[in-house]
């Protein structure tokens, strides 16, 4: 009877994962079907639940990162996040203390921030983009050219 407890177990995180696949509940159901195993084999309970625990801490610890980069890497930056790393030209002095400064990138204006607060950049200067804060590029000089 503990094989079809464990393999029901099984079959709800599974289904669990296939509701969110939230990368989570799929390495617990490789734990419950470990533990459906080990009840196969006439284990004593406290030997079933442990396998269970171990192998689906095992299995989230190990497989979870190396899951997430790889059915992740195919997601294409969009809008605003395609510009992080690009280059531009300055439109308007970029001075922090001021709150000034815009930037044209792909053809469009973008009012921007230097990196550090201190530093001027002059109109016509190249930069690259940072990072994105609300609606603000925040830009450094471009050391590349």
């Amino acid at each position: 009877m503990a094989v079809l407890y464990w393999l029901i177990a099984a079959a709800v995180l599974l289904i669990l994962e296939l509701l969110t696949m939230g990368l989570t509940t799929i390495w617990f159901a490789g734990g419950a079907l470990v533990g459906a195993l080990t009840a196969a084999l006439h284990l004593p309970v406290g030997v079933q639940v442990a396998a269970f625990v171990v192998v689906s801490v095992v299995l989230l610890i190990v497989t979870r990162p190396l899951a997430k980069k790889y059915l992740n890497s195919r997601t294409v930056k969009t809008n605003a996040d395609s510009l992080v790393g690009r280059s531009c030209i300055v439109t308007q002095t970029i001075d922090n203390l001021r709150a000034e400064g815009q930037v044209t990138i792909m053809g469009q204006v973008w009012t921007a921030r230097s990196v550090q607060d201190e530093q001027i950049l002059p109109k016509d200067t190249r930069v690259k983009v940072k990072s994105i804060s609300g609606v603000k590029l925040i830009v450094e000089p471009d050391s590349e050219r």
